[in-house]
């Protein structure tokens, strides 16, 4: 019986790929009409802007069997990338098991697999689902009291900043996005205002003139443990960038792997310019006025909120079948992949965490692969694996960022690899 996969996104792409190379029968459905997910620039589900470039260098991020072109920059931007993920398809015979402009209406629970209702009206059981839908597509737009008179958007809806010309733009969120876009605000609008809540790291792309984090993926048959790592490369950090109080952000209180840095040097660049001014929370909206948590007041003409997403299966009725935390508003998923249910329903690419990169989504989906084929080949692993899902999904997720679903790459990347090998 066939499998499915939703999305053809990186993890999609690598879902679909695992599957084969395991001699697994699947197919997958995209709701739009070419391969790419969050990087198909333009597209209605995408978040990329214009400006965008990779956060991670290109050899850290590429699949491991598929290296991007060695005469591309080392950050290639969107369109290269979207190029990139379409070769990856062509080169592994991936498309022809694509259904281009279909998605999954619902998913209903039929024996031990699925059916699938798609949006064509057509229905097909599965044995199985990979999830590969993306998290970056329903944006989160905290509630503000008030009225604002000017435009307030998200950041998912931003493409290109014409729209700040003359204007006084205040945006709020300090992610490696909302450094993005007050980068590119800073040259058209009149006015730049930057409201940031927490503090965080800052990394700088290059260092001697070669990506940063290359150095992190040399190969190493020890692993440091992540607070030893942090307390090691912290201080460097901040010879090399300065501490972000500095500037006159807030310092973070996480250590420096616990959450995703901020890849961004050029905001502090143009903080220390004064081409930005900092502001607190945002508490109400008055008119055309802004109010922060310390009482002052700004008025602005557009402000945009980059703030972060939900995490959403909107073709799932009773999130159960994922184990979901409503405290988190995300599933609970061991290795960010399988609920505690032996029911046939796998994530893959629903993980926070820089430097896994796409060969860590593909590490992922081969896991799966490997799971599936060792129930019907090696039980006895399969078995003993099951015994894992059941007691990962049973540890708190409480360090692990906002949803819970925050991992350090290197040793996310190590225990998928014994996983897999346990199962082979």
């Amino acid at each position: 019986m066939t499998w499915l996969v939703i999305g053809t996104g990186p993890a999609g792409l690598a879902a679909i790929k695992s599957f084969r190379q395991a001699a697994l029968a699947v197919e997958a459905v995209e709701r739009h009409a070419d391969v790419g997910g969050q990087w198909l620039y333009g597209a209605d589900s995408s978040a990329v802007y214009a400006s965008t470039h990779l956060i991670s260098s290109k050899k850290t991020t590429a699949f491991a069997d598929f290296p991007m072109p060695s005469d591309w920059p080392a950050y290639p931007g969107h369109a290269q990338v979207l190029q990139y993920l379409r070769d990856y398809a062509a080169h592994f015979g991936l498309t022809p098991l694509i259904r281009f402009n279909t998605s999954v209406q619902t998913l209903t629970r039929e024996g031990e697999g699925w059916r699938a209702t798609f949006s064509d009206g057509s229905t097909k059981p599965y044995a199985g689902v990979v999830i590969a839908n993306g998290h970056l597509t329903d944006p989160l737009l905290p509630k503000v009291p008030g009225e604002f008179s000017g435009r307030v958007m998200h950041a998912k809806d931003y493409r290109t900043p014409d729209i700040f010309d003359g204007k006084t733009v205040l945006v709020v969120g300090m992610g490696n996005t909302g450094c993005d876009i007050v980068v590119d605000a800073i040259h058209r609008a009149k006015r730049v205002l930057w409201s940031v809540r927490g503090g965080n790291h800052f990394v700088p792309k290059f260092i001697a003139g070669k990506p940063a984090d290359e150095g992190n993926h040399k190969p190493k048959r020890f692993i440091l443990p992540k607070k030893l790592r942090a307390m090691l490369h912290e201080p460097l950090l901040r010879l090399l960038v300065g501490p972000p109080e500095r500037f006159g952000l807030p310092r973070p209180q996480h250590r420096l792997y616990d959450r995703t840095p901020i890849v961004n040097s050029l905001v502090l660049q143009h903080l220390g310019q004064g081409d930005v001014q900092l502001r607190k929370p945002v508490r109400e909206f008055r008119g055309d006025t802004v109010v922060f948590a310390d009482g002052r007041e700004d008025k602005a003409d557009l402000v945009l909120f980059a703030t972060g997403y939900r995490i959403t299966f909107p073709f799932i009725d009773d999130l159960a079948v994922l184990n979901w935390q409503a405290a988190k508003q995300s599933p609970q998923l061991h290795l960010n992949i399988f609920p505690p249910a032996d029911n046939n329903l796998f994530v893959a690419g629903l993980l926070e965490g820089a430097g896994v990169g796409w060969a860590g989504r593909a590490l992922q989906t081969d896991l799966i692969a490997a799971y599936v084929k060792a129930r019907q080949k090696n039980p006895a692993a399969a078995s003993a694996f099951r015994s894992s899902i059941v007691a990962g999904c049973a540890q708190s997720s409480e360090d692990r960022g906002e949803h819970g679903i925050f991992v350090d790459f290197l040793h996310y990347k190590r225990d998928l690899q014994a996983a897999i090998a346990a199962l082979s």
